[in-house]
């Protein structure tokens, strides 16, 4: 509290409305921040969560497509003190992972603070603390807010912000609609229609499948390699087989099974355009947080000639594009299935902890502890059991403090009134 009064002789401390947080600062509604509020719930400590957006888990709610299920069976996506309902598929979907994050914030009584825009936060030398500015623009007013607070926990995660690659030339020429894959619904508006998809990961073979399934025809772009395996392999996840193996053996054994696996039951990929990398499929997800795709059907569009596989684009022009092999292709619609990144360098005013591309500098398992009262939460490029653990490390650590702090001040004001007594009689 003492600290807190010193901010006092800031000038602007009066120019905003400040509020004083006893505990922790989540900037994010996601499910990695609704994992921290949950596990600092369980260690009694209170918190506020900040969230720009209206709802909790918005990227989810408001930036996937349709059909989108959890790629990874449900025991690999849950998060800390509360599994999935027993009777939710092992695949849950869009709108299931959507209820049981509405049901563990309720749960655990975490209530954010919606429409709450992070402007800027930054560590007070001064006081000790952190100061978060934000914006509430919600309806016609436009309020500013200062939160002061010890502990501030980044949540906001790997998939902040759409990435829009602006080297593509002659794009801003195209007459089409161009759109990312996060304003993509379903294929079905897109009826008839030739669409390119720029990008082969997970969300942009997803994507190409579902635009066949609505009877357009899609052309994937593919301008680097990309490992496809089997979501399943006898019945069994890929991924959950990757990790049990990982127990047992070396990375680099893990990734040759694994590739051995994928070409017993998917056949050579790269006759059909998609060249494999020279890391294996594990190595690069850890040391690059490249996430191999995990096939549902597209491989077969592909083989059957319904999903087009293309070189790197050249440029566009008013109803065409043309690739790096000079072959040309009119087409109607142009999805950025680019993918995301962190928006962290744009709010957080530190550079020791966070790099510039808005991921600790410290790789897994490190990077969820900075100095002075900082944390991150989601950026271990490990999915949501990464996150899970990161929450459950930064809780455990602001819990301790928190307690031992509070059983000092109840000694002190037990002491206090013992004394008060003393001189009454």
């Amino acid at each position: 509290m003492d600290a807190l009064l010193r901010l006092v002789d800031h000038e602007d401390f009066f120019s905003k409305r400040c509020i004083w947080v006893n505990g922790p600062v989540i900037v994010g509604a996601g499910p990695s921040g609704l994992a921290a509020a949950a596990c600092l719930r369980e260690q009694g400590v209170p918190f506020e969560v900040l969230e720009k957006a209206e709802c909790i888990a918005s990227l989810w709610q408001k930036r996937t497509y349709d059909r989108l299920k959890l790629h990874l069976p449900k025991q690999f996506c849950q998060l800390p003190k509360m599994p999935f309902p027993e009777d939710f598929p092992e695949y849950p979907t869009k709108r299931q992972f959507i209820e049981y994050l509405e049901s563990y914030a309720r749960r655990f009584e975490i209530k954010p603070k919606f429409n709450e825009c992070v402007q800027s936060a930054r560590y007070d030398e001064t006081s000790g603390l952190w100061r978060v500015k934000t914006v509430n623009a919600s309806g016609s007013t436009r309020a500013e807010v200062e939160y002061i607070c010890r502990w501030l926990v980044v949540a906001t995660g790997e998939n902040a912000e759409p990435v829009k690659p602006e080297e593509l030339e002659g794009l801003a020429e195209f007459r089409g609609e161009v759109i990312h894959a996060c304003e993509y619904k379903s294929g079905e508006k897109f009826k008839g229609q030739e669409v390119l998809v720029v990008g082969c990961g997970n969300s942009g073979m997803e994507l190409s499948l579902d635009l066949c399934n609505h009877n357009a025809s899609p052309s994937m772009v593919v301008r680097s390699s990309v490992h496809v395996l089997p979501r399943e392999v006898f019945g069994k996840s890929v991924f959950e087989l990757a990790v049990m193996l990982m127990k047992w053996f070396p990375l680099w054994l893990v990734d040759k099974l694994l590739l051995i696996l994928a070409w017993l039951v998917l056949g050579n990929v790269e006759k059909y355009g998609l060249k494999k990398p020279s890391m294996g499929p594990m190595e690069l997800k850890n040391t690059k947080g490249k996430t191999p795709v995990l096939d549902i059907g597209a491989l077969e569009k592909i083989r059957s000639g319904e999903i087009k596989v293309v070189p790197g684009i050249k440029r566009f022009t008013r109803d065409q594009v043309e690739f790096v092999n000079g072959e040309k292709l009119y087409i109607d619609t142009v999805v950025l299935a680019t993918g995301y990144r962190s928006n962290v360098p744009s709010w957080l005013q530190e550079s020791e902890f966070f790099s510039k591309n808005g991921f600790p500098k410290a790789s897994f398992p490190n990077g969820w502890k900075g100095n002075a009262g900082l944390y991150a939460v989601g950026f271990t490029r490990r999915g949501l059991s990464g996150a899970s653990s990161d929450a459950m490390r930064i809780a455990q650590d602001i819990g301790k403090v928190w307690k031992d702090e509070t059983k000092q001040h109840k000694k002190r004001t037990t002491a206090c009134h013992r004394r008060c007594i003393s001189q009454q009689f």
